[in-house]
């Protein structure tokens, strides 16, 4: 059994900070790679943050780029997403997701074999 659970998400004003976290427990404790999307109302799910487990490589989308940070504490088997100088648009449901085997792509929601309930971040301008 394969738990993700995210959390963190609420309502800021433009140029507030925010952090998710994503609990996982079962067989995501050996994830290969840990991702963040999100999905805003009338919008297909994107790709936001990526974290391969190997090497600690990560990933953003270029909207996000200098403002978000992923990371992982393997003590807690928790992934997080810090968001910095957030914007109404990055208003939305993030989801954490995990992917348990090796993807050579981590930027597509495809890759990923787990996913979260979703937490709603919204920004106010």
């Amino acid at each position: 059994q394969v738990q993700l659970v995210e959390s963190g998400g609420g309502l800021v004003q433009a140029g507030d900070s925010l952090r998710l976290s994503c609990a996982a427990s079962g067989r995501t404790v050996r994830s290969y790679a840990m991702g963040w999307f999100r999905q805003a109302p009338g919008k297909e799910r994107e790709f936001v943050a990526a974290l391969r487990r190997s090497g600690g490589s990560t990933y953003y989308a270029d909207s996000v780029k200098g403002r978000f940070t992923i990371s992982r504490d393997n003590a807690k088997n928790t992934v997080y997403l810090q968001m910095n100088n957030l914007k109404p648009e990055d208003t939305a449901v993030y989801y954490c997701a995990a992917a348990l085997v090796f993807r050579a792509v981590v930027v597509v929601a495809g890759a990923y074999d787990y996913w979260g309930q979703g937490t709603q971040v919204t920004v106010s301008s």
